[in-house]
């Protein structure tokens, strides 16, 4: 199965900059459907970024997070080739994950 979560990281300098885009519908339980029904609610609770194990940017959220979340953040210490793994744990305690390679932004 593909992953949901869609990621570059790149090298700048002495700053690792990680892009994200993940497809959820982080609905939100107050949403209708066309017949009228209270969709479930179901969003992602906990989004974890680990570089080469160690964890280096955390976020919990809740229902109020728009749909196929773009998250953005850098960190120092990475170098190019090391990894950097993504994991998320929805509210139905469904979990995904990926690992990309930390790229060298002049392409070399």
């Amino acid at each position: 199965m593909q992953s949901t979560i869609h990621m570059r990281a790149v090298q700048i300098g002495d700053q690792t900059e990680v892009q994200v885009l993940i497809k959820h519908p982080m609905d939100s339980g107050f949403a209708k459907d066309p017949a009228d029904q209270l969709i479930p609610a179901r969003y992602i609770e906990t989004l974890k970024f680990e570089h080469n194990g160690k964890t280096v940017f955390t976020a919990d959220w809740g229902p109020m997070i728009a749909r196929q979340p773009y998250v953005k953040f850098s960190f120092k210490g990475g170098r190019p080739g090391d990894t950097i793994t993504a994991r998320w744990v929805d509210s139905s305690q469904a979990i995904d994950s990926t690992k990309t390679l930390i790229e060298d932004a002049t392409g070399r």
